[in-house]
Formats: C-alpha cells, sequence, structure tokens
C-alpha cells in the first residue's frame, strides 16, 4: 500500500534512525586496549600551537610534523620541520614502529645536528605514552611524554635524566583536504547534539573537506536555521555539501502531490541557501512495494524532485539500503530505478556497506551504468577497512567509470571510541584508498 506523507511518519523515521544509531553506540568500545591501536592517534598531518598552555594556532605555525604509516600500519615515518625565516627546515626524522614479541614500542632517529638516538616505550593508557631516549653510546639522554588530550591535540614534553624539563610542544591536528573527504553526521551524531562548534572543529582538523547531514526538519539543521547552520559549518573551515532529506511518495491524487512538490520546493530552497551541492533521498517502505505500477510511480516522483533540483543547480541522488535489491515481478527494485528515472534529473548514492550485505557486487552497476553514481557511502562492518570483507581498493578502481564526485565517509560500528574510528576513517581513506 502507498502511504501518503504526514509529519508523525517523519517523526518515526527519525525516532527509528535515531534508536538505531543509539545501538551501534551501545557497541562502542570507550578504551583502545592494543598498543598498536593507541599508537596510530599519532598519524597524520600535525602543526605546532601558539605555545604548549593553548590548542590556538598560528597562520604559519613554528613547526610542522608529517606522520605516515608504514607496514600494515604498525609503524610510521615522522618527519619535522621548523620554522627559519621564509622556509621550513628538516630537523628530526624518526622511525616508530610496534616490537610484537616485547609490545613495546621503538623509535629510531636521527636529527638535523647528526645525532641519532633510539627511544623504547609505550602507552600506560588510551591516551599516555613514554619513550625513553638513548644514544648510540648507551647513555640516556631523555624521556619523552605524549599526552593526547584527543584525537587531534597532543603534548609532548621533554624531561632530561636529571627530571629538569627540556622543552614542551603541543601539536594539533592539521590534515589536508586535496583529497575532497566528506563524513556522513549520523557517524558523529550525538557529539553533534551535545556541541556541534566542538564536532566540527574536530572534523575540520582531521582533514575532512565536507559534511553530508540527515537532520532536515522544520526548515532547519540541528535546530539552526539554513544560514545559521552554512556559518557555523564554514566557520569551521567545512563545506556543508550533501543532505539527506525525507518525504513518502504522496497518495495519488492532485492535492497530496501539490502538497508534496510544495514541500520539497520550499526544502530546495533552504538547502539551496545553505550552499548544499547535493540532495538525496531514501525509501523505507520498499518491503511494501508488491507491484511494478508501484515502482513506476516511485520512478515518476523521483524524476519530479530531481527536476526541480536542477532548476535550482543541486544535484538529486538516490540513496539505497538493501530493500532495494528484492525482486517485484522478476525485476530487481534497484535496477528498475536506474532504468526508469531520467538520468538528467536522477543519480544514484551507492551505499557500498548495504550493497555488499545484500550479495550484490558494486562493481557490476558501474559497469552497467556508468556515469549514475556521483556519491558513495564509504561504510564498512567495523571501523573502515578493518572488517577485511569489503575490497574498497577494487571498488575504487571504478570510481571514474561510477562517475564518482562525493566520496562520503561513514561509520556506524563502532569497537573503539567515536573520534578515534572516525579518525581512522580519514587515516584509511587517505593513505590507503585515495
Amino acid at each position: 500500500m502507498i502511504r501518503n506523507f504526514n509529519i508523525q511518519k517523519l517523526t518515526n523515521r527519525i525516532t527509528l534512525l535515531l534508536i538505531l544509531i543509539g545501538a551501534n553506540s551501545v557497541f562502542s568500545q570507550t578504551t583502545i586496549p592494543k598498543q598498536a591501536d593507541r599508537l596510530q592517534q599519532y598519524l597524520g598531518f600535525w602543526v605546532s600551537s601558539v605555545d604548549h598552555t593553548t590548542d590556538s594556532v598560528a597562520n604559519t605555525p613554528l613547526i610542522k610534523m608529517n606522520n605516515y604509516p608504514k607496514i600494515d600500519n604498525t609503524a610510521m615515518s615522522v618527519d619535522v620541520f621548523q620554522k627559519d625565516g621564509e622556509i621550513y627546515n628538516h630537523t628530526l626524522t624518526e622511525l616508530i614502529g610496534l616490537d610484537t614479541k616485547t609490545d613495546s614500542i621503538f623509535a629510531l632517529g636521527k636529527s638535523a645536528q647528526g645525532d641519532m638516538f633510539l627511544g623504547k616505550g609505550g602507552f600506560t593508557s588510551d591516551t599516555d605514552w613514554i619513550m625513553k631516549d638513548r644514544d648510540f653510546t648507551g647513555k640516556e639522554t631523555m624521556t619523552v611524554t605524549f599526552d593526547f588530550k584527543n584525537q587531534t591535540d597532543v603534548s609532548l614534553k621533554g624531561i632530561n635524566p636529571q627530571k629538569k624539563i627540556l622543552w614542551q610542544t603541543r601539536y594539533i591536528k592539521k590534515n589536508p583536504k586535496n583529497k575532497n573527504i566528506g563524513i556522513q553526521l549520523v557517524s558523529v551524531h550525538e557529539e553533534m547534539q551535545k556541541n556541534p562548534e566542538e564536532t566540527l572543529k574536530y572534523l575540520d582538523r582531521m582533514g575532512f573537506s565536507y559534511i553530508e547531514t540527515f537532520v532536515y526538519k522544520d526548515r532547519s539543521f540541528y535546530g539552526l536555521s539554513p544560514l545559521d547552520f552554512k556559518k557555523l559549518v564554514e566557520g569551521n573551515n567545512l563545506k556543508f555539501t550533501g543532505s539527506m532529506s525525507f518525504y513518502d511518495l504522496p497518495s495519488d491524487d492532485k492535492k497530496a502531490w501539490k502538497k508534496a512538490m510544495q514541500w520539497w520546493r520550499q526544502c530546495i530552497e533552504d538547502h539551496k541557501q545553505a550552499g548544499v551541492e547535493y540532495l538525496t533521498i531514501s525509501n523505507n517502505q520498499i518491503k511494501d512495494i508488491t507491484t511494478i505500477d508501484e515502482l513506476k510511480r516511485y520512478s515518476e516522483y523521483y524524476d519530479a524532485i530531481g527536476k526541480l533540483c536542477k532548476e535550482r543547480g543541486i544535484r538529486f541522488a538516490y540513496h539505497n539500503h538493501s530493500d532495494e535489491f528484492k525482486t517485484i515481478e522478476n525485476k530487481v527494485v534497484y535496477d528498475y530505478f536506474l532504468e526508469n528515472t531520467n538520468a538528467q534529473y536522477v543519480s544514484f548514492q551507492a551505499d557500498l556497506y548495504w550493497m555488499h550485505f545484500s550479495k550484490v557486487n558494486p562493481i557490476d552497476y558501474f559497469k552497467r551504468y556508468e556515469n549514475r553514481f556521483i556519491s558513495w557511502h564509504v561504510k564498512d562492518y567495523k571501523e573502515l577497512g578493518q572488517s577485511g570483507k569489503m575490497d574498497f581498493e577494487l571498488y575504487f578502481k571504478y570510481a571514474k567509470t561510477a562517475g564518482l564526485k562525493y566520496t562520503v565517509a561513514e561509520v556506524e560500528a563502532f569497537n573503539y571510541p567515536v573520534w578515534y574510528s572516525i579518525n581512522a576513517a580519514w587515516n584509511y581513506l587517505y593513505f590507503n584508498i585515495l
């Protein structure tokens, strides 16, 4: 049966989505148990703060540090550069890695002055890391402590054998945005509810270029008007690029259709005002569909929405879950939508996780329906890239074929603290896939 849209249904849909989000968070671990996993917090690109008492960063920071993963992410190379006039000089290089026999972290380093050192130590908690450095005569030279205040902020302190503080530095993560990685805010929904300013600040530091929302309601986003939300997002060096919006297929009468189209016009104008480049929709009613005629009405509905979007310079895309891969009258629902919507108006956002879950190969769709998939939700059964079930590297070989423009990370299965998992998603995409 085709059901008309009403506010209660929208509320029920959002409530169900939030229940699912909450269910995922129940399984989130509050600790990072392994030394190798704790070490991954140090990956990425960092700059020094103005001084060790603040997380404020100067326009031209004194120090830059670039840490790249090596050998299956159990080791990393570290290169430190210090500003000298108009240039940055390379002042320190290290190889840091976990020794599995001793479960200790070792570092082999060399300074610009030619001194080499060997460090040994480990994490005493999720956030506290201690290394003891010796020169190659065996003399203890320094103890270095690391205090991770969060995934984007770490304080370092150098202490000599006489317990005197030699130096203190605070690094703030400043990952690059040259690979245009987005994130669906469902991944940090609770964090956005509690402190949107801080949440967006962390996403910016981690290197995400843009956000995609799913909370448009009553002409607002997280309780903010389109312009105010845009200002908040852009004030944290992010772009508000994508949004999932929901309005069920109206009943088969002119009044209901007119009401639906009016809602979409208003929705599109609000998103246009907010600077959004694409809108997506999904369908939780597919399980109730039994005929091709019903699929035809949905296709016409999506074409109508897409036409309205195109008139205002916004792309429109359909987002799949699992129900799209059931068969109705010998036709796969997803195939029907791809073949019976106008490519000028309707694109698709491929959710790679739900495709894999449904035992279909995304690549088959990318090759069969070239240039229809402008966006992908990149999600895994665990933290991104950690389940071993999904071949993201292979999928991305077909990005051009698919027409991919917007790569959106999504994390909903948490085995670590939320921010650790979000940071790991960016690391995986940036260092391993893109």
